[in-house]
C-alpha cells in the first residue's frame, strides 16, 4: 500500500477486484468524499483538502463564466463517478463538464458511460503529486479534454488518439488558455469574489 501526504490525504490499494469497487462505491452513498479512481485492479481513495475544493470551485465558477459569454452550452456534472465495468475504470473528477453534448445529459438523474458519452471537459488538481496517473484513465473513456493543476499552473491537455497533448488553448472553451486560467486562478487566492468575478468577466469578453 502507498500513501502520499500533505494536503490531500491519498491511498493506493492493489489488487483490487471491480466486485469490490463497486460495493465501496454503494457504502459511501451519496457523499462525494473519499473520491475514488479505479485503473483495472489498482484503486486510489483521495480525501481532498481546502485548498484542494477552493481551487475546485473557483475553476467551477470560471467555467461558467466563459460559457456565458462565449454563448456555449454548458452541463455542470460536478465529481459524478464516471465507470465502465466492460473498460475496468472508473474515476470522480474534481470537476467535469459537458459542453459540446450538454444537451444530451440535461436533465438526466444519472450517467452511464455504456450509454451516454462521457464529459467533455475533466478538471484535475493535484496540490501534490498523484498516487494513480488518471490520464490513461480518462483517455481510455474517451474524455477529450483534460486541465490539469499540478499546485503552481494550468495545463489545457487535449487528447489524441490514445493520449493527451499539451495544448495552447482549450479546444473545447475557447480562447480560454493554461495560461490565463493560471492567472486567475492565482488572483482567486487574494481578490474578493465579486472583484474576482469581474476579472474572469473582463477576460471571458
Amino acid at each position: 500500500m502507498e500513501t502520499k501526504a500533505r494536503g490531500d490525504q491519498r491511498i493506493v490499494l492493489h489488487n483490487v477486484s471491480w466486485e469490490t469497487y463497486e460495493r465501496l462505491l454503494k457504502e459511501r452513498g451519496e457523499s462525494r468524499v473519499p473520491r475514488f479512481a479505479y485503473d483495472r485492479g489498482e484503486l486510489e481513495i483521495m480525501s481532498p483538502s481546502t485548498e484542494h475544493e477552493s481551487i475546485s470551485y473557483y475553476v467551477g465558477l470560471l467555467v461558467a463564466v466563459f460559457a456565458r459569454e462565449g454563448g456555449f452550452g454548458l452541463f455542470g456534472a460536478g465529481s459524478t463517478t464516471y465507470n465502465r465495468e466492460d473498460a475496468d475504470r472508473g474515476f470522480e473528477p474534481d470537476q467535469s463538464f459537458y459542453i459540446r453534448n450538454a444537451d444530451r445529459v440535461r436533465g438526466k438523474p444519472r450517467i452511464d458511460l455504456s450509454v451516454d458519452p462521457p464529459p467533455d471537459l475533466v478538471v484535475e488538481i493535484d496540490i501534490t503529486s498523484p498516487s494513480l496517473t488518471k490520464l490513461p484513465i480518462y483517455a481510455r473513456l474517451g474524455v477529450p479534454e483534460v486541465w490539469r493543476y499540478d499546485g503552481d499552473s494550468f495545463s489545457v491537455l487535449v487528447l489524441e488518439g490514445e493520449e493527451y497533448v499539451e495544448a495552447g488553448e482549450s479546444a473545447v472553451l475557447p480562447p480560454l488558455t493554461g495560461e490565463a486560467l493560471s492567472y486567475l486562478i492565482e488572483q482567486s487566492r487574494s481578490l474578493d469574489i465579486a472583484a474576482w468575478l469581474d476579472e474572469v468577466v473582463a477576460r471571458a469578453r
